[in-house]
């Protein structure tokens, strides 16, 4: 006689792939095997049977509604996540001319690496017009003193950078002619953004959309057909956007599982209510780094990321007995980036103010107990 496994959800803190709400893998689960009567498990379906079809559009919908996206933006689901996006956007929108970018830690020091690469082929220029390398990415540059390109084919910054826990809660004010492209990938979908203040917003999904292998780009139409002929077709966005993210065969079963989890966003009140739940969990784990002389954030108070929380313990020593009491306690992947060290805290949308809540009375304990 066969009885069904039991199974605990444990704390999964991980920066990516990280955490999806309980809710969604339930529903995929019980989908798994026959959607809605098919016979077939959605990863089965052909992405041009009427079946598939229904699924992507409604998915497309639901995120239209979420984050109130204009008409005159196409909104793409294509394949690589977001470090292939550092190069098909200066493929795709550099055009010959300068594209300033802003550096505020690793994952815009990737996209500069990656757009420089055009340079050598004559596309055009790359210009840092700042950088907070010097202070470790520990806060972000004042607008005041970026060397800005008048003129520019585009303004490239990442809202949130997931390794050094530093995120940019202000939009940058630019000449209006400048395209503003920004690298959402950990910070998408956590609370309203004003998409029409945007030429591009693009992010990985393995943070808080649904499965790695997954990037939305939310694209304004009249950044369309700017490609250089060195864009291959795949990255090539007006194609894209002209077969409906189709042109080849899409992440199917990522784009689907994307889907309940806007459906989830919208079941929870839509981003303004999941803003709160999340500023309630990121001044909670904050509160507790700063009222101890155990732990510290280096991040500069303005810019402390809500999505990622990286801390050190006073005794670097102990890190390792640390992991290994908070993974016996259920609390999962707490570990730095191996560039920085130290533990990080990613509490992302689907991370549960209980589990929170777990990890400050658990860091509480461990102070106490190692002071």
């Amino acid at each position: 006689m066969s009885t069904t496994p039991a199974y605990k959800r444990l704390a999964n803190f991980s920066a990516g792939p990280a955490s999806l709400p309980t809710e969604v893998l339930k529903q995929a689960q019980a989908e798994l095997l026959d959607w809605q009567g098919t016979g077939m498990s959605v990863m089965e379906m052909s992405h041009r049977s009427q079946e598939y079809i229904s699924i992507a559009d409604q998915a497309e919908q639901d995120l239209r509604a979420l984050m109130d996206i204009p008409d005159n933006y196409k909104v793409l689901f294509l394949q690589g996540g977001a470090s292939l996006h550092f190069s098909a956007i200066p493929l795709n929108l550099l055009a010959g001319g300068t594209a300033d970018y802003l550096d505020t830690g690793a994952w815009s020091t990737k996209a500069i690496k990656e757009a420089k690469r055009y340079e050598a082929l004559g596309l055009g220029n790359i210009n840092v017009v700042a950088s907070d390398k010097a202070n470790n990415y520990t806060s972000v540059p004042k607008q005041g003193s970026w060397q800005l390109t008048k003129g520019a084919s585009y303004f490239h910054y990442c809202a949130n950078e997931t390794i050094h826990g530093v995120q940019m809660f202000d939009i940058p004010e630019l000449d209006s002619d400048v395209p503003i492209v920004c690298d959402m990938s950990s910070c998408i979908l956590s609370a309203p953004v004003d998409v029409s203040k945007f030429g591009m917003i693009y992010a990985g999904a393995q943070k808080n959309i649904g499965p790695a292998g997954l990037v939305i780009v939310i694209i304004r139409d009249d950044l369309l057909n700017r490609a250089s002929d060195w864009c291959p077709s795949l990255m090539n966005y007006s194609i894209q956007a002209k077969a409906d993210s189709m042109h080849n065969t899409p992440a199917t079963y990522s784009w689907y599982l994307a889907g309940l989890v806007f459906k989830w966003l919208k079941q929870q009140g839509g981003l303004m209510a999941i803003e709160k739940v999340n500023q309630q969990k990121a001044q909670l784990l904050y509160n507790t780094i700063e009222e101890s002389s155990f732990y510290q954030n280096p991040v500069d108070k303005k810019h402390r990321s809500m999505m990622n929380v990286p801390f050190t313990l006073a005794n670097s020593e102990l890190d390792a007995e640390f992991l290994a009491q908070a993974q016996q306690k259920g609390l999962l992947n707490l570990k730095g980036h191996r560039s920085v060290g130290g533990m990080r805290a990613s509490i992302y949308n689907a991370i549960s103010l209980n589990w929170v809540e777990q990890l400050v009375e658990f860091m509480k304990t461990f102070e106490e107990t190692h002071q």
